[in-house]
């Protein structure tokens, strides 16, 4: 690849998928839908998505026809295309299956699925590319005839069935699907078009619900029954109390960022708002990729106008007409509903222009990521938005003042976004009223592994640990708990006689702990606790972006030094100071969250004595 079109062929399928994404060629004539803030390459994620669905991979011959139609260098888009997990540049049959082997799934007996996997089908797929007269062979031949293949993952977040799996079956009518609980025999027949059927997630709380209201109540497919059960009425009264309304029960409720930085939304809109440049920009950070985690998919799946609703009044809030909801490529089920729910919305005025009656014009386009988990942060997703490598950018300048396309940009999760709705409906006085002081309104955990009902969980700050795992059932009957996953594989593990801990910022903080992506999972005394540990660590070295040198080396040397300890040709004891030095490196020179916090759980395990093994 170089800087150099090329003239590979391209077959008619691969042609008409990116026709379908960026309209019929025309010489010299941009794709359909541009507006001043675009360049064609924002649309070569799509164009990408589009090539993959069809034909079960990115063709160099493909690849080139997307780069002459949106203008950009074919190893410019190589490396985009390299970027991401989900594309493949090695030919691979239409039906293909992923299937995970993070830490849930592999306490829960995800080895023994991918062992069945390699009797049936053989071993996992390899990277290695074909050449394109092997493609057009492929082609020639009918690669829907091949014998499917599958290929480990890494966290699918479907935790709470794990283990999981994604098979995807390309074609002029793509099927995805995902599913837990996941067997070869039940790959194997979703492999052959016949998936399992839809299984939603289990979810409870503690008092009444406010995240969860319609999960599992309402229909996520009718816009009439969102309304039925209290829909837009959040948006109704922002209109009526103006922007800066809107703006101070925001920020006197004291709601603060539910992705894991915990910064106050509040004075993330207020500065948008205030921002000189335009047009502003929302975007919905729906990529959440940390392992354990799968709260944010609960919302999407279960109460999808909730998302846009809450999107619109931060657009309305900030000045922002245009807004993007940036959602996990894992997610079919996620993307069929809200793909549904965003046109539904158009239908009935809730998006477009003048949102009921008000003058206000707001619109949402839905970017589907591609399995790279440095796209939650939220500069790596910016450049994958705009068709650049998903890599962090430096900060300051911060979203806020320079964000997606350059211009300001207010970028909040899904869970801060649905908080949302309560806090400008009811006021934030209301919504301060359950809580801590310092940690106001309720909470989703994700709570998996070794518990009897594994789930979401909505409850109050301030709960204690031992309380949420009551309502989970408590530890699976039969097993003991080891250890507890606090905050996900960037968080930290706590030990059974931490099980008082008050779940809230402040408390957790005061303990060295955190509460992350809301992370609960629970490891009982037969869980193969070192092998997940390592696991850990090889998710970070994989999924490290490689831009900075200490995030890049340093979870590679963290990664080698566990395979040391685990294969016996060192201690724990003997490899604790470079353990501790790689992760200070990490901390203090690494650009984004994924360095800086690439060894806490490493860290606290070796603390709490996890890497002994228990006989």
């Amino acid at each position: 690849m170089d800087l150099r079109h090329h003239n590979d062929s391209t077959t008619d399928a691969e042609r008409s998928a990116v026709d379908a994404v960026l309209g019929a060629e025309v010489l010299n004539a941009p794709p359909p839908g541009f507006t001043a803030v675009h360049d064609a390459r924002t649309l070569l994620l799509p164009a990408l998505h589009a090539l993959q669905s069809r034909v079960g991979w990115v063709s160099k011959g493909g690849l080139g026809y997307v780069c002459r139609r949106l203008g950009v260098p074919p190893a410019e888009a190589f490396g985009v295309a390299t970027f991401y997990a989900l594309f493949s540049l090695s030919e691979r049959p239409r039906a293909f299956a992923h299937v995970c082997d993070d830490i849930a799934c592999m306490a829960a007996g995800a080895e023994k699925v991918c062992s069945d996997l390699e009797r049936t089908l053989g071993a996992p797929a390899s990277g290695h590319a074909k050449t394109n007269e092997a493609h057009n062979a492929a082609a020639a031949h009918g690669a829907a005839d091949r014998q499917p293949q599958w290929t480990r993952s890494p966290c699918l977040g479907l935790c709470e069935r794990a283990p999981a799996a994604l098979v995807t079956i390309a074609g002029p009518r793509p099927a995805d699907c995902a599913f837990g609980a996941a067997t070869a025999a039940k790959i194997e027949a979703a492999l052959r078009g016949n998936p399992p059927p839809i299984e939603e997630a289990f979810v409870a709380s503690e008092g009444p619900r406010r995240l969860l209201a319609r999960v599992g109540v309402a229909n996520p497919a009718s816009l009439d029954d969102y309304r039925a059960h209290r829909g837009y009425e959040a948006l109704a009264r922002a209109f009526a109390i103006g922007v800066e309304g809107v703006l101070r029960e925001v920020t006197n409720s004291k709601l603060v960022g539910r992705g894991g930085a915990a910064f106050p939304t509040g004075r993330k809109w207020d500065a948008v708002a205030k921002a000189p440049a335009s047009p502003h920009f929302v975007v919905c950070n729906a990529d959440e990729s940390e392992p354990g985690t799968f709260k944010d998919r609960v919302l999407l799946e279960g109460d999808p106008f909730a998302v846009i609703e809450a999107m619109t009044i931060a657009g309305y809030a900030t000045g922002s007409q245009r807004g993007y909801l940036y959602l996990r490529g894992e997610y079919p089920l996620a993307q069929s509903r809200l793909t549904h729910a965003i046109e539904a919305a158009r239908a009935g005025g809730m998006l477009g222009a003048n949102i009921l009656g008000s003058g206000f014009a707001f619109d949402i386009e839905l970017r589907r990521g591609a399995g790279a988990y440095i796209c939650g942060e939220e500069t790596a997703l910016f450049n994958s938005i705009e068709g650049l490598r998903g890599e962090p950018r430096n900060k300051p300048p911060f979203p806020a003042q320079v964000g997606l396309f350059g211009k300001p940009t207010a970028v909040n999760n899904v869970e801060t976004l649905v908080a949302v709705l309560d806090i400008v409906r009811d006021g934030a006085a209301a919504y301060a009223a359950v809580g801590t002081a310092g940690s106001p309104g309720t909470k989703l955990f994700c709570v998996s592994g070794s518990v009897v009902r594994p789930g979401v969980y909505e409850v109050p700050f301030g709960t204690r640990l031992d309380a949420l795992l009551a309502l989970a059932g408590g530890v699976t009957p039969g097993k003991t708990m080891r250890t507890i996953l606090l905050g996900g594989a960037a968080g930290g593990f706590v030990g059974p006689d931490q099980l008082s801990l008050a779940l809230s910022f402040e408390d957790t903080r005061k303990a060295g702990a955190t509460l992350g992506s809301g992370v609960v999972l629970v490891f009982d005394d037969g869980a193969p606790l070192v092998p997940i540990l390592r696991r850990i660590a090889a998710f970070f070295r994989d999924e490290s972006c490689g831009q900075c040198v200490p995030c890049r080396v340093g979870t590679v040397r963290q990664e080698e030094l566990l395979s040391r300890v685990v294969n016996g040709r060192s201690t724990l004891t003997g490899e604790q100071p470079l353990l501790k030095e790689l992760g200070q490196a990490m901390r203090d020179a690494s650009i984004c969250g994924l360095g800086q916090t690439a060894s806490s759980a490493i860290e606290s395990a070796a603390a709490l004595g996890l890497f002994e093994v228990k006989r």
